[in-house]
C-alpha cells in the first residue's frame, strides 16, 4: 500500500487537476471517501485505486462498473445510480456462501429463484464484521433481468451487437424500505452465483478525485 500512496503524493505533487466528477474516473484514478461513521470501515476515510472500469448492460441501457481497491486489498464494486433526476453512489463488496448461509434463511432465499411472489429476507444477525452493510430486512424489486457483462469500457459509445460479445447473467435485487441498502445477485450461465451487499450513499461522500499520473521524481 506504500506504492500506492507514493503514486498518489506524485500525482497531487505534480499539479495535475483534480477530475470534476466520478463519472470521469478511469483505470488508475484514485478517490478519497469521507470520513463520516456513516460508512462502513472499508470505507470511511478510504483512498481507493480504479482497477477496472467494466460495462453491464440491460435491456434499455448499460452502464459502467468500477473496480476499486484500496490497502486491505479487498474489492469495491462503485456504480453511479441515476433515479429521479438525482445521483447517487453504490458502494458494493462480494459475499461468500457461508456468509449468506450465516445472514439469511436459507428457504426463504432460495424463494427469489422459483417463486412467483416477491421474496421478502429478514437478517438473522446483524452484528458481525459485516453488519454496517446490512439493512434488517430486504423486498425483491421485481424478478429477474437478463444481463451482459463486459469487461471494457463502453462509456460514450455502445457495446457490440453481435451476440456472445458479452457474458450474459440473470441479475436479481432486493433492497430495504428506505432505499440505503440492497442485496444484489447475479447468477451466471455457469451456474456460478456472485451475492453482493450493497450500500447507497449521496455522491458528497466522495471528497476528492485524483487522475491517473506519473509520479513526480
Amino acid at each position: 500500500m506504500k506504492k500506492l500512496f507514493n503514486k498518489l503524493r506524485g500525482k497531487t505533487e505534480s499539479g495535475q487537476p483534480k477530475l470534476a466528477h466520478p463519472r470521469q474516473l478511469s483505470v488508475g484514478d484514485f478517490l478519497k471517501l469521507d470520513d463520516s461513521f456513516a460508512l462502513p470501515s472499508l470505507l470511511r476515510n478510504a483512498m481507493l485505486e480504479v482497477l477496472e472500469v467494466n460495462t453491464s448492460q440491460f435491456e434499455f441501457s448499460h452502464e459502467p462498473e468500477w473496480i476499486l481497491q484500496g490497502e486491505t486489498g479487498q474489492a469495491i464494486f462503485f456504480s453511479i445510480i441515476e433515479e429521479d433526476g438525482e445521483s447517487s453512489a453504490a458502494f458494493s463488496i462480494k459475499v461468500e456462501r457461508g456468509d449468506v448461509e450465516a445472514l439469511f434463511d436459507m428457504d426463504q432465499f432460495s424463494g427469489i429463484f422459483e417463486d412467483e411472489l416477491p421474496a421478502c429476507l429478514q437478517v438473522k444477525a446483524s452484528d458481525g464484521p459485516l453488519s454496517s452493510w446490512l439493512a434488517e430486512t430486504y423486498e425483491q424489486d421485481g424478478q429477474s433481468e437478463r444481463g451482459y457483462f463486459y469487461r471494457q469500457d463502453y462509456r460514450g459509445s455502445q457495446p457490440p451487437a453481435t451476440e456472445g460479445s458479452g457474458e450474459p447473467f440473470d441479475y436479481y435485487c432486493l433492497c430495504n424500505g428506505e432505499g440505503t441498502h440492497a442485496l444484489e445477485i447475479e447468477v451466471w450461465g455457469s451456474g456460478e452465483t456472485d451475492v453482493l451487499l450493497t450500500l447507497y450513499r449521496p455522491l458528497s461522500d466522495i471528497r476528492e478525485l485524483w487522475p491517473a499520473g506519473k509520479a513526480s521524481p
